[in-house]
Protein backbone atom coordinates (compact mmCIF):
# COMPACT_ATOMS: atom_id res chain seq x y z
CA UNK A 1 0.00 0.00 0.00
CA UNK A 2 2.60 2.51 0.72
CA UNK A 3 4.27 1.90 -2.81
CA UNK A 4 0.60 2.41 -4.03
CA UNK A 5 0.57 5.47 -2.42
CA UNK A 6 3.99 6.45 -3.50
CA UNK A 7 2.80 6.12 -7.13
CA UNK A 8 0.04 8.54 -6.28
CA UNK A 9 2.91 11.56 -5.06
CA UNK A 10 5.41 11.05 -8.16
CA UNK A 11 1.93 11.86 -10.79
CA UNK A 12 1.46 14.87 -12.02
CA UNK A 13 -1.46 17.04 -10.14
CA UNK A 14 -5.01 16.91 -9.96
CA UNK A 15 -7.35 19.65 -8.36
CA UNK A 16 -10.87 19.26 -8.37
CA UNK A 17 -13.91 21.94 -6.66
CA UNK A 18 -17.13 21.97 -6.41
CA UNK A 19 -20.17 24.42 -5.89
CA UNK A 20 -23.47 24.13 -5.83
CA UNK A 21 -24.25 23.94 -9.45
CA UNK A 22 -20.97 22.68 -10.35
CA UNK A 23 -17.87 20.84 -10.38
CA UNK A 24 -14.38 21.52 -12.01
CA UNK A 25 -11.61 19.51 -12.44
CA UNK A 26 -8.10 21.15 -13.78
CA UNK A 27 -5.14 18.54 -14.11
CA UNK A 28 -1.61 18.90 -15.05
CA UNK A 29 -0.45 16.75 -17.91
CA UNK A 30 3.00 15.07 -18.49
CA UNK A 31 4.84 13.83 -21.37
CA UNK A 32 7.80 11.31 -20.99
CA UNK A 33 10.45 13.03 -23.46
CA UNK A 34 9.80 16.23 -26.12
CA UNK A 35 9.04 14.25 -28.53
CA UNK A 36 6.20 12.23 -26.92
CA UNK A 37 2.41 13.04 -26.45
CA UNK A 38 0.93 14.30 -23.03
CA UNK A 39 -0.60 11.83 -20.78
CA UNK A 40 -4.39 11.78 -20.93
CA UNK A 41 -5.56 13.02 -17.30
CA UNK A 42 -9.05 13.25 -17.31
CA UNK A 43 -11.40 10.78 -18.30
CA UNK A 44 -15.05 10.98 -19.43
CA UNK A 45 -16.96 8.13 -17.34
CA UNK A 46 -20.62 9.22 -18.45
CA UNK A 47 -22.56 12.43 -19.35
CA UNK A 48 -22.62 13.57 -16.03
CA UNK A 49 -19.15 12.32 -14.24
CA UNK A 50 -15.44 12.09 -14.76
CA UNK A 51 -12.39 11.26 -13.33
CA UNK A 52 -9.02 13.27 -13.01
CA UNK A 53 -6.01 10.43 -12.39
CA UNK A 54 -2.32 10.56 -10.33
CA UNK A 55 -0.19 8.02 -10.77
CA UNK A 56 -0.32 4.96 -13.08
CA UNK A 57 -2.37 5.85 -16.05
CA UNK A 58 -2.80 1.86 -16.70
CA UNK A 59 -4.45 0.91 -13.37
CA UNK A 60 -6.55 4.42 -13.85
CA UNK A 61 -7.68 2.61 -17.34
CA UNK A 62 -8.65 -0.51 -15.91
CA UNK A 63 -10.90 1.12 -13.09
CA UNK A 64 -12.42 4.21 -15.28
CA UNK A 65 -13.58 1.12 -17.78
CA UNK A 66 -15.26 -0.54 -14.81
CA UNK A 67 -16.97 2.12 -14.50
CA UNK A 68 -18.21 2.94 -17.63
CA UNK A 69 -19.42 -0.84 -17.54
CA UNK A 70 -21.51 0.03 -14.27
CA UNK A 71 -22.81 3.21 -15.65
CA UNK A 72 -23.94 1.46 -18.95
CA UNK A 73 -25.59 -1.60 -16.35
CA UNK A 74 -27.40 1.18 -14.61
CA UNK A 75 -29.45 2.95 -17.91
CA UNK A 76 -30.05 -0.68 -19.23
CA UNK A 77 -31.03 -2.58 -16.07
CA UNK A 78 -32.80 0.82 -14.23
CA UNK A 79 -33.19 3.42 -16.71
CA UNK A 80 -31.11 5.68 -15.37
CA UNK A 81 -27.74 7.51 -14.69
CA UNK A 82 -25.36 6.16 -11.96
CA UNK A 83 -25.37 7.57 -8.74
CA UNK A 84 -21.93 9.29 -7.92
CA UNK A 85 -21.50 7.90 -5.01
CA UNK A 86 -22.74 4.35 -6.11
CA UNK A 87 -19.87 4.61 -8.29
CA UNK A 88 -17.56 5.66 -6.01
CA UNK A 89 -18.32 3.01 -3.93
CA UNK A 90 -18.29 0.04 -6.87
CA UNK A 91 -14.39 0.89 -7.46
CA UNK A 92 -13.59 1.32 -3.19
CA UNK A 93 -14.83 -2.20 -3.45
CA UNK A 94 -12.78 -3.65 -5.94
CA UNK A 95 -9.71 -1.92 -4.90
CA UNK A 96 -9.99 -3.21 -1.40
CA UNK A 97 -10.06 -6.82 -2.60
CA UNK A 98 -6.90 -6.23 -4.32
CA UNK A 99 -5.51 -5.14 -0.78
CA UNK A 100 -6.40 -8.63 1.10
CA UNK A 101 -5.62 -11.35 -2.16
CA UNK A 102 -2.53 -13.18 -2.07
CA UNK A 103 -2.06 -12.95 -6.37
CA UNK A 104 -3.32 -8.54 -6.68
CA UNK A 105 -1.71 -5.77 -5.64
CA UNK A 106 -3.16 -2.49 -4.63
CA UNK A 107 -4.38 0.15 -7.77
CA UNK A 108 -0.97 2.55 -7.72
CA UNK A 109 -3.69 5.04 -8.77
CA UNK A 110 -5.36 8.08 -6.81
CA UNK A 111 -8.84 9.29 -8.27
CA UNK A 112 -11.05 12.44 -8.21
CA UNK A 113 -14.05 11.59 -9.40
CA UNK A 114 -17.01 14.33 -10.63
CA UNK A 115 -20.38 14.10 -11.09
CA UNK A 116 -23.98 15.47 -10.63
CA UNK A 117 -27.12 13.38 -9.83
CA UNK A 118 -30.34 13.84 -8.54
CA UNK A 119 -28.75 15.32 -5.28
CA UNK A 120 -26.32 17.70 -6.77
CA UNK A 121 -22.77 18.17 -7.53
CA UNK A 122 -20.58 15.74 -6.03
CA UNK A 123 -16.21 15.64 -6.04
CA UNK A 124 -14.87 12.42 -4.06
CA UNK A 125 -11.58 11.69 -3.74
CA UNK A 126 -10.35 7.73 -4.02
CA UNK A 127 -7.72 6.52 -2.64
CA UNK A 128 -5.92 2.32 -3.33
CA UNK A 129 -6.86 1.25 0.07
CA UNK A 130 -10.39 1.70 -0.74
CA UNK A 131 -11.22 4.76 0.92
CA UNK A 132 -13.10 7.54 -0.35
CA UNK A 133 -14.14 11.03 1.06
CA UNK A 134 -16.21 13.52 -0.43
CA UNK A 135 -14.54 17.09 -0.54
CA UNK A 136 -15.20 20.88 -1.34
CA UNK A 137 -11.96 20.98 -2.82
CA UNK A 138 -8.59 18.84 -2.84
CA UNK A 139 -5.57 18.00 -5.33
CA UNK A 140 -3.43 14.83 -5.21
CA UNK A 141 -0.63 14.17 -7.14
CA UNK A 142 3.12 15.66 -7.11
CA UNK A 143 3.73 18.81 -5.03
CA UNK A 144 -0.41 19.00 -4.35
CA UNK A 145 0.26 20.21 -0.44
CA UNK A 146 0.80 23.84 -1.97
CA UNK A 147 -2.59 23.70 -3.86
CA UNK A 148 -4.16 22.27 -0.71
CA UNK A 149 -3.50 25.18 0.99
CA UNK A 150 -4.64 27.51 -1.55
CA UNK A 151 -8.53 25.71 -1.25
CA UNK A 152 -8.35 25.25 2.13
CA UNK A 153 -7.82 29.41 2.57
CA UNK A 154 -10.36 29.47 -0.56
CA UNK A 155 -13.17 27.38 -0.10
CA UNK A 156 -15.78 29.21 1.54
CA UNK A 157 -16.30 31.18 -1.79
CA UNK A 158 -16.51 27.62 -3.37
CA UNK A 159 -20.23 27.30 -2.86
CA UNK A 160 -21.76 30.59 -4.72
CA UNK A 161 -18.86 30.77 -6.82
CA UNK A 162 -19.86 30.69 -11.24
CA UNK A 163 -18.38 27.96 -13.01
CA UNK A 164 -15.89 30.92 -14.66
CA UNK A 165 -14.79 31.69 -10.88
CA UNK A 166 -14.55 28.23 -9.94
CA UNK A 167 -12.48 27.18 -13.04
CA UNK A 168 -9.76 30.26 -11.99
CA UNK A 169 -9.78 28.85 -8.37
CA UNK A 170 -8.43 25.68 -9.47
CA UNK A 171 -5.93 27.40 -11.72
CA UNK A 172 -4.48 28.83 -9.72
CA UNK A 173 -4.55 26.15 -6.82
CA UNK A 174 -2.83 23.90 -10.18
CA UNK A 175 -0.39 26.95 -10.95
CA UNK A 176 1.00 26.38 -7.36
CA UNK A 177 2.29 22.83 -7.71
CA UNK A 178 4.24 23.28 -10.58
CA UNK A 179 7.98 23.17 -11.17
CA UNK A 180 10.08 26.56 -10.62
CA UNK A 181 10.84 26.54 -14.39
CA UNK A 182 7.45 25.84 -15.57
CA UNK A 183 4.50 27.19 -16.29
CA UNK A 184 1.16 26.34 -17.10
CA UNK A 185 0.10 26.06 -21.05
CA UNK A 186 -2.56 25.18 -23.11
CA UNK A 187 -0.87 21.83 -23.82
CA UNK A 188 0.26 20.90 -20.35
CA UNK A 189 -3.40 21.36 -18.88
CA UNK A 190 -6.62 19.84 -18.41
CA UNK A 191 -9.97 21.62 -17.75
CA UNK A 192 -13.20 19.68 -17.10
CA UNK A 193 -16.56 20.84 -16.06
CA UNK A 194 -19.98 19.44 -15.46
CA UNK A 195 -22.99 20.90 -13.85
CA UNK A 196 -26.57 20.41 -13.12
CA UNK A 197 -28.69 20.54 -16.58
CA UNK A 198 -24.70 20.75 -18.20
CA UNK A 199 -23.06 17.55 -19.37
CA UNK A 200 -19.20 16.95 -18.84
CA UNK A 201 -17.09 18.96 -21.26
CA UNK A 202 -12.94 18.59 -21.28
CA UNK A 203 -11.09 21.02 -22.35
CA UNK A 204 -8.22 20.06 -23.85
CA UNK A 205 -5.22 21.97 -26.31
CA UNK A 206 -6.78 24.85 -28.01
CA UNK A 207 -10.07 24.81 -25.97
CA UNK A 208 -8.14 25.55 -22.25
CA UNK A 209 -5.89 29.03 -23.75
CA UNK A 210 -9.81 31.19 -22.99
CA UNK A 211 -9.33 29.67 -19.10
CA UNK A 212 -5.43 30.41 -18.67
CA UNK A 213 -6.72 33.89 -20.09
CA UNK A 214 -8.11 34.14 -16.71
CA UNK A 215 -5.34 33.93 -14.66
CA UNK A 216 -2.76 37.33 -14.33
CA UNK A 217 0.47 34.96 -14.47
CA UNK A 218 0.82 31.39 -15.52
CA UNK A 219 4.08 31.33 -13.17
CA UNK A 220 3.77 29.80 -10.03
CA UNK A 221 4.35 32.11 -7.08
CA UNK A 222 7.29 30.21 -5.33
CA UNK A 223 8.96 31.25 -8.53
CA UNK A 224 8.24 34.96 -8.61
CA UNK A 225 8.94 34.99 -4.60
CA UNK A 226 12.39 33.42 -5.79
CA UNK A 227 12.82 36.19 -8.60
CA UNK A 228 11.87 38.62 -6.06
CA UNK A 229 14.44 37.49 -3.24
CA UNK A 230 16.95 37.91 -6.68
CA UNK A 231 15.98 40.89 -6.57
CA UNK A 232 16.70 42.23 -3.83
CA UNK A 233 20.07 40.27 -3.28
CA UNK A 234 21.10 42.59 -5.97
CA UNK A 235 20.13 45.81 -4.99
CA UNK A 236 21.56 45.14 -1.64
CA UNK A 237 24.57 44.46 -3.80
CA UNK A 238 25.11 48.33 -5.05
CA UNK A 239 26.07 49.53 -1.70
CA UNK A 240 29.39 49.73 -2.51
CA UNK A 241 32.88 49.66 0.39
CA UNK A 242 29.75 50.14 3.45
CA UNK A 243 27.89 46.97 2.43
CA UNK A 244 31.49 45.52 2.01
CA UNK A 245 32.63 46.69 5.67
CA UNK A 246 29.04 45.33 7.13
CA UNK A 247 29.44 41.87 5.65
CA UNK A 248 33.07 41.69 7.33
CA UNK A 249 31.69 42.53 10.02
CA UNK A 250 28.89 40.34 10.21
CA UNK A 251 31.36 37.68 9.48
CA UNK A 252 33.85 38.48 12.24
CA UNK A 253 31.22 38.42 14.37
CA UNK A 254 30.06 35.04 13.63
CA UNK A 255 33.17 33.92 13.75
CA UNK A 256 33.77 35.27 17.37
CA UNK A 257 31.10 33.93 18.37
CA UNK A 258 31.33 30.67 16.78
CA UNK A 259 34.78 30.09 18.89
CA UNK A 260 32.97 31.20 21.87
CA UNK A 261 30.01 28.41 21.02
CA UNK A 262 33.03 25.70 20.48
CA UNK A 263 35.01 26.54 23.64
Amino acid sequence: MEYALEAIKQGSAAVGLASKNHVVLVALKRNAEELGSYQKKVIKIDEHMGVALAGLAPDARVLSNFLRQQAMTSKMVFNRPLSVAKAVYSIADKAQDNTQSAGGRPYGVGLLIAGVDESGPHLYEFQPSGSVLEYYGTAIGARSQAARTFLEDNYENFADATKEKLIEYGLTALRDTLAQDKELNLHNTTVAVVGKDEPLKVYDDDEVQQWLDLLDTLSNSRHRAADDDDDSSSDSGDDGDDGKDDKEAEKKEDGDGDKMDTD
